[in-house]
């Protein structure tokens, strides 16, 4: 995965979340400690953190305090999902080939940061959408290729999208209960996983 990836993802968000602006953002989301305003926020943070980690290097950057406002205006939200969408997109195609970055889920390379954003715009956007009482799903092709990069253990006999809800913990499957504690193979897959078990991950 890598910028395009990106782009594709924050495209589909940011098309989404337009058609909402309209709507309640201060609403609750179920099962969450968020509101849709305050997931969306979220997003950003993360998107620009990731393109400071990536740049970064191996090492943890911890001498700023990185706060997207929630209070602002839905549509000014967005424009910062699209902007920060677009840093971390020309940082992923920028970096060194094997370049690195640090992640709490390992070093990730530029192809585990671009999958990550794409997973935090696709899963949010989702969570965001059950807050304003809606419907969202991405392409299948992305949500493919971020399960396959990320969460390669995820069941593949089902829909790519359900495959990635539940290896964000967000739902339960034939056969495979809902996650409590799950983590992403942010490392280059060539340090495959094996057969790890996304129960021993990251509680989230």
């Amino acid at each position: 995965m890598d910028g395009t990836s990106i782009r594709q993802a924050t495209r589909s968000t940011t098309r989404f979340l337009a058609g909402t602006v309209e709507l309640g953002w201060d609403r609750p989301i179920p099962e969450m400690t968020w509101s849709v305003r305050e997931v969306v926020a979220h997003i950003g943070e993360t998107l620009l953190w990731y393109a400071t980690d990536l740049a970064g290097g191996p090492d943890e950057l911890s001498t700023m305090d990185l706060r997207v406002r929630p209070t602002e205006e839905p549509a000014q939200l967005i424009a910062t999902l699209e902007v920060f969408g677009s840093v971390l997109a020309h940082v992923v195609d920028g970096v060194t080939p094997g370049q690195r970055g640090f992640h709490p889920d390992g070093l990730a390379d530029a192809t585990g940061f671009a999958a990550m954003a794409c997973d935090e715009l696709l899963v949010h956007t989702r969570d965001a959408a059950l807050g304003l009482g809606l419907d969202y799903e991405p392409s299948e092709v992305l949500s493919r290729a971020v399960v396959r990069r990320l969460f390669p253990w995820a069941p593949g006999d089902v829909d790519p999208w359900e495959a990635l809800l539940w290896a964000n913990g967000r739902i339960e499957l034939p056969g495979h209960p809902r996650l409590v504690g799950w983590h992403r193979h942010a490392a280059p897959l060539t340090e495959g996983p094996g057969e790890s078990t996304p129960e021993s991950g990251w509680e989230v």
